[in-house]
């Protein structure tokens, strides 16, 4: 076995500092490009602690445009002008793409031509050409998310360009970005993009790097326990269809922004106290000098906070949840 160079012992050993001085060491950035992360030399104080998802192996040019449509900015505020969100504003101007999570296309393969960076969500997303000779043409183009041949998909975790990926197709292999019915995978799967009502599209687990599972199936209702990313198991239709693999973008979560300006191009405005703010304007403000409230602490339309439960005793969905993710964890500990 070849005893490794120092510059592999160096990022071996210390990654981190391999990777922000790496310029300056005279190191070539391909040595660092296998690393997930990218780090920067602190030239600015906003740099010094900014961290980055590297994306060398996403689409460099503009979104497919006939699968976008302009996404008009709310500023938080509703049909009535009034503020129903708070700390949203400005940020860069985006456009919408069209990201089919129904999959209704059944038994038409698709060949992935790339992957491709998504400001609206946190996963990537990946371009999908469809071929339309034949009987499929008609389905192709009476699905309203296939434009001119291409449609968006979610894109999960080792999905690469120019692997095929196909829709509840028979004899299909159960690789990632094919999409099934629940009934239809084995039993310890791992899924992601989950409906919860046949034909809605795909609601749950959708975000970058989490996964659910399949855990088994109950044969004689027809429905399925699903183990979501917060430990809660889910009795969810056998009909309804998901996606195999976990979504991809994993290391999505260990982003560090670096600076505020990083959150206003995101549209993320500064958050405010209560207790900095005028009555008119939330129950915590007001006062004579630097107050403390003057209450139990409070959301701005003064229902109580820090550990107050805010969802309804007799839920319809409360039905459907075979383990809650308080039990589950519970569980877990003993």
């Amino acid at each position: 076995m070849e005893a490794s160079s120092p510059l592999q012992a160096a990022a071996t050993l210390c990654p981190r500092i391999f990777e922000t001085r790496a310029a300056t060491c005279g190191v070539p950035v391909q040595q660092t490009r296998g690393f997930a992360m990218k780090f920067y030399n602190p030239t600015t104080p906003g740099q010094r602690h900014k961290v980055t998802v590297r994306r060398d192996h996403l689409w460099k040019g503009k979104p497919f445009r006939a699968l976008t449509k302009g996404k008009r900015s709310t500023g938080g505020r509703n049909n009535t002008g009034r503020i129903t969100a708070f700390h949203r504003g400005g940020g860069h101007k985006r456009r919408l793409r069209l990201v089919d999570v129904h999959r209704t296309l059944y038994g038409v393969e698709g060949v992935v031509k790339r992957l491709e960076y998504d400001p609206n969500r946190s996963a990537d997303i990946a371009l999908v050409e469809y071929d339309s000779s034949g009987e499929v043409s008609s389905a192709i183009s009476s699905n309203s998310y296939v434009r001119k041949r291409h449609a968006y998909i979610l894109a999960p975790e080792g999905l690469k360009p120019g692997d095929r990926v196909i829709s509840n197709g028979k004899d299909a292999p159960v690789s990632p970005g094919n999409a099934f019915k629940l009934r239809d995978i084995p039993v310890g799967v791992e899924i992601h993009n989950i409906e919860l009502r046949p034909g809605k599209g795909g609601q749950l687990v959708r975000s970058a790097g989490v996964t659910a599972t399949l855990m088994r199936r109950e044969a004689e209702d027809g429905f399925c326990i699903v183990r979501l990313p917060s430990g809660e198991q889910r009795y969810v239709l056998g009909e309804c269809m998901a996606s195999i693999g976990a979504v991809g973008n994993k290391d999505h979560h260990n982003r560090k922004l670096g600076k505020a300006g990083a959150s206003r191009w995101r549209g993320r405005r500064p958050v405010v106290r209560g207790v900095a703010m005028n009555p008119v304007d939330h129950p915590h403000g007001g006062g004579e000098g630097k107050s403390s409230g003057g209450r139990p602490s409070s959301t701005p339309w003064g229902k109580p906070t820090k550990g107050y439960k805010t969802r309804k005793k007799k839920k319809e969905s409360d039905k459907f949840v075979h383990l809650s993710r308080h039990d589950a964890k519970r569980k877990k500990s003993r």
